[in-house]
């Protein structure tokens, strides 16, 4: 399809908070010959309505399915708290829109599935916002990994070290596994763990531990975790909002070279290091560096996005793809809670922690993986 030929896609976004209007409408300008935003939607529709007058889009309201009914969107995109995801996602589906939905997807890999559901073949789907994987530089170390050009992935860091003060905890939907489903594993250090995931691939077990240890939320503030791949490399993640000196940092140690990636909320080729093994000829090494540079960006994202739209296929970060990282957080969460090993095989149907992250608070036997019986915590 030639861009002459691409159609243009109506567009409504629910949810008119800072990361709509910060993000997602920059984003949306970005690709403004395929895409126009027709509606908005918001619970407070004063919110709603300066939106709309700031951004110029014709409509604005409370109401999710008038919109829908009156708009009829190709494309809805979600930026609402994760509480709200699962029935604003469902409802957009059943009227026959795609959808991209704000990180992280759900609150529980039970939530993931029944969006994952409501799909259609050949569309409608649902997307998430991942946006370190479309950078050019990631791109191009995923395809340095899928060749093998770096060698053997061997040992990693995947670190997201924040700072949120006891003022961001005032939301009354932050710091609850209720409202937000858990702390910075899952709202925060999703992000890098979804970039590690996309250029790693499928984890095996991970061991984790996790703590509340300087603000006054019911989640934890702080999470660490060892985690083992299918390919046999072991990563070491971080994921604290306790961290006065901001940085994301990720680092993969290959057969052959050292990737590193330190950047805060966003990253462009300057801001990844390929370092070569010694030995390893200049050429060779030379030959590692992204030839274009596109910052990852929720513009980048969504050119993914229409992309498959235009396709008719299912976008990346969705389906399975898009449950790999909730998987990695549920099986976080559930070793932390636990004190146990815990396998990807382990996070189907009937265990406590497929339905909520935390397990309802409850702590596993330590009978085999295979045994769901529980003990009061």
């Amino acid at each position: 399809m030639t861009p002459g030929d691409r159609k243009r896609y109506r567009i409504a976004v629910v949810g008119a908070g800072a990361i709509a209007g910060g993000r997602h409408m920059p984003a949306v300008r970005a690709h403004a010959d395929r895409v126009e935003v027709v509606s908005v939607v918001d619970v407070d529709g004063g919110r709603a309505a300066a939106f709309a007058a700031e951004w110029g889009v014709g409509r604005s309201g409370t109401d999710l399915a008038a919109a829908l009914a009156a708009d009829r969107p190709d494309l809805v995109i979600v930026c609402t708290p994760p509480a709200s995801h699962r029935d604003a996602v469902l409802e957009c589906l059943a009227a026959g829109a795609w959808v991209w939905c704000e990180k992280p997807p759900a609150l529980s890999l039970a939530e993931y599935d029944e969006m994952a559901a409501s799909e259609r073949a050949g569309g409608p789907y649902v997307g998430y916002v991942f946006q370190h994987r479309f950078g050019s530089a990631a791109r191009a170390l995923r395809r340095q990994i899928a060749d093998g050009a770096l060698g053997r992935p061997l040992v990693g860091v995947c670190h997201t070290l924040w700072y949120r003060d006891d003022a961001y905890y005032t939301a009354p939907w932050r710091g609850t596994w209720a409202s937000e489903g858990g702390g910075p594993t899952m709202g925060h250090g999703i992000h890098q763990m979804d970039l590690m995931l996309s250029l790693l691939g499928d984890w095996r077990e991970v061991r984790a531990m996790m703590g509340t240890l300087a603000r006054d939320v019911e989640t934890e503030d702080v999470s660490v975790a060892a985690v083992g791949f299918e390919s046999g490399a072991l990563v070491s993640v971080v994921n604290s909002v306790l961290s006065p000196r901001q940085e994301s940092y990720l680092r993969f140690d290959f057969s052959d070279a050292t990737v590193e990636l330190s950047h805060l909320y966003g990253y462009d080729n300057a801001d990844w290091t390929w370092t070569p093994r010694e030995g390893v000829g200049e050429e060779r090494a030379r030959s590692w560096r992204p030839a274009s540079d596109v910052p990852s960006s929720h513009a980048a994202q969504l050119g993914a996005f229409l992309d498959a739209m235009d396709s008719g296929v299912r976008p990346p970060a969705s389906g399975d793809d898009g449950r790999r990282s909730m998987e990695l957080i549920t099986g976080l969460y559930r070793s932390a809670v636990t004190g146990r090993p815990v396998l990807r095989s382990e996070l189907g149907p009937g265990s406590p922690f497929y339905e909520r992250l935390d397990g309802g608070r409850r702590r596993e036997s330590d009978t085999p993986a295979r045994d769901e019986t529980e003990v009061a915590r």
